[in-house]
């Protein structure tokens, strides 16, 4: 990669996604590469970060130290590298981490330890996650018109852990122990150690990942699937077209073709955009009009693709229309995907409050009266029940539903988000879209959205050996049953959070497993099934529980598991139960695990070094905690935001990364530094990343090369905030992320700077968030009392 090596040479032109090292290096060798223009810029998120003084960047610089050697995933219970650090996976009979990560990989045996200790036990799974160029993707396996082979008592599917008896003619199951006839084509003789003699050619029986080619037993009406189909959906009403957002998705969809998803190695994509034969292209564009007075109707407009797109910004150019719906846009999707028989994807561009007379309408219910009392969970609530009606009538037909908000008010993202977020879409939201400043960005989503690899009308099931079972489930999907979690899209940067508990003792002979297996509707039309296996250890001590435990991991759990809770229970009894749960499991460490010191010294384990610091993180959130100028919508979206972050995406969330640009020096990353405003020097510029913005502070006594080099002007006043764009280098450079940031450009002693703060997650905040320090005395406190 762009920043494996600090030593080596320039390497050549990057790829289309640049990382943060080609961004320093040009902004070290270039001069005046700013120009001055609308002030947003997308980057994608940095790259693991070099050392530095403070105990989170050193433990962050510690594991990327020793992680010189590929990550095997052989050894059972083996806790993978941080997702902080650059390193290759090797499968070897388990997931690599990029698809599945535990919050522990030495499980209590019993529920009683379990208890004690009050770690968390689960797993985030990314089924679909995308790998480094350098690791091969999980291969693809045809058994014929037998399908994959499969336990008869559990139906798991054959992986490694079947352990083949009787000269290779059966097999017993290494979740449920059954004993299971081996089909007569799929029979192979074993070694002198038990193996079979292929089992190294078979990717089931050797790796951790792959997948299967599913029969028409796995389809729908026992029918293979059609390829399936994007809709595209745009609201023209008058804040859509005066904004500039209807001509620049009419625009930009002329081009689509070119970004459609598709299968590994095919030459093109058999998806289709509205309902288009080969050559001629059709699109259904859904909008709202008055006819016989205050009656509102919805009209389908399919003529010839390219055609329609160069009329529609002239049709509604004059509008006058501001009452727009929203309900009835996703029902008529929904029926051109029936009527064509197949499943999709519906792209849904939407400005404001839909308060038409209609199916699915909404009031303002924005009361800020409500926050900080029992009534503030009703405002996470949906308003009304149409929309978890649609949702599930939308998942029934594998419609996944993504939806790009461009409000200027507030339009309920806690009710408009329902659909997306039940049937495994995402949520876009451009707060008071301008198309001169907002534009690429909003393109750069939406072309990353539309070319990205995706399943659709999945259903993934989570197997478990005897003693642990999957009993909760976090992310964007739909169960009509305590075991099957439906998607009607499911893309690669998706994750399904499971907690498990204890339904029987655990071995720790045989540990634990754990199978996802995803059934899903590739971008070619085929039904297949993914499959990821996950076996840990488990432990009868608790101090062999502490030593494998995965910090950030935990963090994306309990982060799930709060932003969940606000449904049901004031934020502050959420902010309580967190604090309390991480007591406990410190207080648990300090009682059984560590030595005997003093009982004015907090003694935190190895591996939870980090757990206070991002716990205070979580709770200073503004889910849980909110600043005054945080609308409930903001609120809304990044609550739904989170449910399908993977570990490396929430660990930049919580924790944003601080690095001082003035310490460049050749090809090599700049040193990080805390979030906290006493390591900002007045003589500098520092970028601080928190995975939706990209903020660039820079010092009111920084140095004139520093600014000449950044802004093209050496004086600190005449510096405008307001209007700077990224770098244009020589190598090509370009940019993109799982979602685009935006460049906010920070003077000291600005206004914006208030805003940059609320970022410098150590220190205390407006909203009366505490410092580390004193969040850190708080916890002492509270292990001392549970200790008493």
């Amino acid at each position: 990669s762009a920043w494996a090596s600090h030593t080596d040479p320039p390497p050549p032109p990057p790829p289309p996604l640049a990382s943060l090292t080609w961004w320093c290096i040009a902004w070290k060798r270039m001069k005046g590469f700013f120009t001055f223009s609308p002030f947003l810029f997308l980057l994608l998120p940095l790259p693991p970060l070099p050392p530095a003084s403070a105990v989170q960047i050193q433990v962050i610089e510690d594991d990327r130290v020793k992680t010189t050697e590929p990550f095997t995933t052989g050894v059972r219970g083996q806790a993978p590298p941080l997702v902080t650090s650059n390193f290759h996976v090797k499968d070897q009979g388990n997931a690599s981490p990029r698809f599945v990560r535990c919050t522990a990989y030495n499980m209590p045996c019993t529920a009683d330890m379990a208890k004690q200790s009050q770690v968390p036990l689960a797993a985030v799974i990314k089924p679909l996650a995308t790998l480094p160029p350098d690791e091969t993707p999980p291969y693809l396996v045809d058994h014929g018109e037998a399908g994959p082979i499969r336990c008869n008592r559990c139906k798991a599917y054959m992986c490694p852990y079947m352990q083949f008896i009787e000269g290779g003619r059966r097999f017993q199951c290494g979740f449920c122990s059954c004993v299971s006839d081996v089909p007569p084509h799929y029979f192979q003789h074993l070694d002198h150690t038990g193996k079979r003699v292929d089992c190294y050619d078979r990717p089931e029986l050797s790796l951790g990942s792959y997948e299967f080619l599913a029969t028409v037993d796995y389809c729908k009406n026992n029918k293979l699937p059609q390829p399936p189909a994007f809709i595209f959906l745009i609201d023209v009403s008058y804040n859509a077209v005066k904004s500039g957002m209807v001509n620049i998705v009419c625009q930009e969809l002329k081009t689509l073709l070119d970004h459609l998803p598709r299968s590994r190695d095919a030459i093109s994509s058999a998806l289709t955009v509205g309902q288009w034969s080969t050559l001629r292209l059709l699109l259904y564009i859904v909008f709202t009009t008055i006819a016989n007075g205050s009656r509102r109707l919805i009209y389908f407009v399919h003529v010839s693709f390219c055609s329609l797109l160069d009329q529609i910004p002239e049709m509604f150019a004059d509008t006058r229309e501001t009452e727009t719906v929203f309900g009835p846009v996703i029902q008529a999707g929904l029926e051109a995907l029936k009527a064509a028989d197949c499943a999709g994807k519906l792209f849904v561009f939407h400005t404001s409050l839909p308060i038409a007379e209609a199916p699915g309408k909404l009031k303002n219910r924005e009361d800020k009266k409500l926050i900080g009392t029992d009534k503030e969970k009703s405002l996470f609530q949906p308003q009304v029940g149409f929309y978890s009606t649609l949702a599930k009538d939308c998942v029934a037909q594998g419609c996944c539903v993504d939806l790009f908000l461009f409000p200027n008010q507030y339009v309920d993202v806690a009710t408009l988000g329902v659909v997306p977020v039940s049937t495994g879409g995402s949520v876009y939201k451009y707060t008071y879209f301008q198309a001169q400043s907002d534009r690429e960005r909003f393109l750069n989503d939406l072309r990353r959205n539309v070319e990205k690899p995706m399943g659709f009308d999945a259903v993934l099931r989570v197997r478990t050996s005897t003693g642990i079972r999957a009993t909760d489930f976090f992310g964007s999907f739909f169960m009509s049953n305590t075991t099957d979690v439906e998607l009607a899209g499911l893309d690669c940067d998706k994750t399904v959070t499971v907690e498990f508990r204890h339904d029987d003792k655990l071995s720790e002979e045989t540990g634990a497993l754990m199978q996802c297996a995803v059934l899903y509707t590739s971008c070619s039309g085929q039904r297949r099934l993914r499959v990821h296996n996950m076996a840990v250890n488990c432990c009868s001590q608790l101090a062999d529980l502490y030593r494998n435990c995965e910090t950030d991991t935990i963090i994306n759990f309990f982060s799930k598991y709060a932003f969940r809770s606000v449904l049901t229970s004031p934020t502050k009894t959420v902010r309580e139960g967190l604090v309390n749960q991480c007591a406990a499991i410190l207080a648990c460490y300090r009682k059984n695990c560590a030595s005997p010191s003093s009982a004015g010294q907090l003694i935190l384990p190895e591996c939870m070094k980090l757990l206070p610091v991002y716990l205070n993180c979580v709770l200073k959130s503004d889910v849980l905690l909110p600043a005054a100028d945080v609308s409930l919508d903001d609120r809304a979206y990044l609550r739904q935001l989170l449910s399908g972050m993977d570990v490396s995406e929430s660990h930049v969330f919580f924790y944003p990364r601080l690095l001082p640009l003035m310490k460049l020096e050749g090809d090599s990353l700049p040193l990080a530094v805390r979030d906290s405003e006493e390591r900002l020097s007045k003589g500098g510029a520092y970028l601080l990343e928190t995975g939706l913005h990209l903020f660039l502070w820079v010092g009111a006594n920084a140095q004139q090369e520093l600014l000449l080099n950044i802004f093209g002007t050496p004086s600190f006043g005449q510096i405008d905030p307001n209007l700077v764009r990224g770098p244009q280098t020589q190598n090509g450079f370009s940019v993109g992320a799982v979602m685009a940031m935006r460049l906010i450009v920070v003077k000291q002693e600005d206004k914006a700077e208030l805003i940059f703060r609320h970022f410098l997650v150590e220190d205390k905040n407006a909203s009366g968030g505490a410092s580390y320090v004193d969040f850190l005395c708080h916890m002492h406190k509270e292990i001392r009392q549970l200790l008493s």
